[in-house]
């Protein structure tokens, strides 16, 4: 099968959609013939990107099989070639925020639902990242029949790393060897929860215990949800958690890896929090093939990427209590439990969860549509 596949968010660009397009074109590129149209410029190249790739798409589909793109932003694009090609098939990859954005209040979210939405619907198939992402899409019309959940995946190599516990003193400043680290993981918005952690859950844990959280900054004019790094500072001073709470925002990639592979726990304590919500949770599933332990609100996409007691544990959203029990269980069961309890994990995402199988998952599901 011959891919045209085009993605508006790509490297080296960082971020949540990026990573994933960029493994997904990769993988299926090692199993079908694959041409990748890509803007690694940022948002402000689309203006150029967009245009431009249409046309470079409307020439190229004469020689390809189907169209796939990599989430709904492109969608107008894919129905447009659509028309112009109607024996080929289109699909797209579709995460929570390409459904949950038209709710938003602004003339972007009036245009997006007035244009995306109707194009999204239009698709010969869309593959949900999540199953919560599915419920939404289908509350804003668009045919379950045309939905199929393939959740992101992750690649080992790329992640699953040697480092010592003097690597991790390294970035917080000083000595870790008798702390307890938490590792928030996580763009700062305010769906993440990530300031709702500072504030009410490290109050309550032993002195001991320290957190670093890292993650993306949202620019101020960027459409989507918004930036909320200074609330998680005035939690740390309003709480006098200076000595315990490490904020890094954009971490560096080595960095990130020390982190992912040397931290005692790794929580994902996403909130309710209007019109944003979690596609996939893709960290939580980079953590766990770490050997990690993780910690995860029991809701939209961290639901899929959690299976309980497997490679994670999911506790209820905002309830302080159960997130304060669960750490101090963790902590206390001991080195042993974490360890072997992180082999495990590791063990059920290499099953499940690498992007060879799911590169395969998508192959298969459009050659279905072909035939």
């Amino acid at each position: 099968m011959k891919i045209l596949f085009i993605s508006h968010s790509y490297p080296p660009i960082l971020g949540g959609v990026e990573s994933q397009n960029y493994n997904l074109a990769q993988g299926l590129s090692k199993i079908s013939q694959v041409k990748i149209i890509a803007n690694g410029h940022g948002k402000w190249w689309l203006p150029y990107f967009i245009p431009v790739t249409f046309v470079r798409a409307f020439f190229l589909m004469m020689n390809y099989d189907a169209c796939l793109v990599g989430n709904g932003v492109l969608a107008p694009i894919a129905t447009a070639l659509k028309f112009f090609h109607p024996k080929k098939k289109f699909f797209s990859v579709v995460h929570g925020l390409d459904i949950t954005f038209a709710n938003k209040k602004g003339i972007l979210p009036k245009i997006y639902k007035a244009i995306n939405i109707p194009s999204i619907k239009k698709l010969d198939r869309l593959f949900m990242v999540g199953n919560f992402t599915i419920e939404e899409a289908v509350k804003a019309g668009v045919p379950k029949k045309n939905c199929i959940f393939i959740p992101n995946g992750v690649s080992l190599e790329n992640f699953r790393k040697e480092f010592s516990r003097e690597d991790l003193s390294a970035l917080w400043g000083k000595d870790t060897t008798d702390k307890k680290v938490i590792l928030r993981l996580g763009r700062f918005v305010p769906h993440k929860g990530t300031a709702w952690f500072i504030k009410n859950i490290m109050p309550r844990l032993p002195e001991n215990v320290i957190l670093f959280a890292v993650g993306g900054r949202v620019d101020k004019n960027t459409a989507g949800d918004p930036d909320n790094f200074s609330d998680c500072e005035k939690e740390i001073t309003d709480n006098h958690l200076t000595d315990r709470v490490k904020l890094i925002p954009n971490v560096p990639q080595k960095d990130l890896e020390v982190l992912l592979n040397t931290a005692d726990l790794v929580v994902s304590p996403n909130i309710n929090y209007k019109n944003s919500s979690e596609g996939f949770g893709i960290n939580a599933v980079e953590a766990a093939v770490c050997e990690r332990i993780v910690i995860a609100s029991n809701m939209q996409g961290l639901a899929d990427a959690i299976k309980d007691g497997k490679n994670g544990f999911l506790v209820e959203s905002e309830n302080i209590e159960q997130w304060v029990k669960k750490i101090n269980a963790i902590f206390s069961a001991g080195p042993e439990f974490a360890k072997n309890f992180g082999r495990m994990a590791g063990k059920y995402v290499e099953e499940n969860f690498t992007w060879e199988k799911i590169s395969k998952r998508y192959l298969e599901e459009m050659e279905k549509v072909s035939k």
